[in-house]
């Protein structure tokens, strides 16, 4: 029997029923039926129709004036159930959307995906988390033959796919020009002048790069218009801000970028963040630049990775749980 005479039949039964008894239970026969009708696309303007033929074929005597009434019912209705389709429509493409961003964010993953090096004296920690699917941030670490660490941290201006994809490519142009590795601002003028050929005018990338040697455990590094990071001594027991002038990338290819060195001492840290850590904002407003340090404070005697997973779940928990920005933040640790 085909669905259309099925859902008749058997409103007709549940309306009958209704009449008769009132009952709770057939209201939620109602409901479920409501629920069947919806998965089989049977439109509002239908159920109305039906339900006037059915009343009718009940009470054949009934008033004029109750008739009519379902026809200014099912008008409303019309306007309703194409109100209804759409939205439907608009639903299964936003699912069909959904579905593609989250494969192109899987491939975005496993693309700039980068092992957290492993070096005897040197305990490092990373967390990198989108606020959307994509992640418009971006970290790398690349170890070389004499254990010299090279540390990426970027960041596009920009929000999903474009600035996702935009951060795969910073990814590769890095991997196409290895010479420069170790000369965090000669990387820094060879990748603005790829930005500002390939990237679309309207979007800016900002990145802090650094080189730390292992052997004379000097950290030199160099900016384009990234987030400061901060360095804690040991010693005196004191955090100062990283730092380092730079023009973001992609504006001018003439860009030069200066380049700076710090002596790493034994318990001394390098803390490098994206603006997503600094500008967490909660009802009072923006977190503040001490409100991070005592974090850091207050998880100093962990790991490094202990450090910036506890950190992202206390500032998480400020923010009620919803990212405005996407976070990452990178500690870098020299044992004791």
């Amino acid at each position: 029997m085909p669905f259309r005479e099925v859902m008749e039949a058997k409103y007709r039964d549940i309306l009958t029923k209704y009449i008769k008894e009132q009952s709770e239970s057939t209201l939620y026969i109602g409901q479920k039926f409501s629920r069947k009708s919806i998965e089989n696309q049977v439109t509002p303007e239908e159920i109305i129709s039906l339900h006037k033929m059915i009343l009718q074929e009940i009470y054949p005597d009934m008033p004029d004036y109750v008739v009519h009434s379902f026809d200014i019912l099912l008008e409303i209705m019309l306007g309703y159930g194409f109100a209804y389709r759409e939205h439907q429509s608009l639903r299964n493409q936003q699912k069909e959307l959904r579905s593609e961003i989250e494969i192109a964010a899987n491939v975005q993953q496993t693309l700039l995906e980068t092992r957290i090096p492993s070096v005897e004296g040197l305990d490092i920690g990373a967390i990198s988390v989108p606020a959307r699917l994509m992640n418009g941030d971006y970290y790398n670490f690349v170890e070389d033959e004499n254990n010299c660490i090279s540390i990426a941290i970027a960041d596009v201006i920009g929000k999903g796919i474009p600035a996702a994809l935009c951060m795969s490519m910073i990814k590769y142009a890095m991997d196409s020009i290895p010479a420069y590795r170790n000369e965090p601002s000669m990387l820094l003028e060879s990748l603005n002048r790829v930005v500002e050929q390939n990237v679309d005018p309207s979007m800016f990338v900002t990145m802090f790069y650094g080189m730390y040697d292992h052997a004379r455990h000097v950290f030199s590094y160099a900016s384009a218009g990234h987030e400061p990071g901060f360095y804690y001594d040991f010693q005196k027991k004191k955090f100062s801000e990283i730092y380092a002038k730079g023009l973001m990338l992609g504006i001018d290819k003439k860009t030069k970028y200066a380049q700076y060195e710090k002596e790493i001492h034994p318990g001394d840290m390098i803390i490098l963040l994206s603006d997503g850590v600094t500008e967490c904002r909660t009802e009072d407003g923006f977190v503040e630049k001490d409100t991070l340090l005592n974090y850091i404070r207050k998880y100093i005697h962990c790991s490094a990775q202990e450090i910036v997973h506890n950190i992202f779940k206390d500032l998480e928990k400020l923010q009620d749980f919803q990212l405005r920005d996407d976070f990452t933040l990178i500690i870098m640790k020299r044992s004791v």
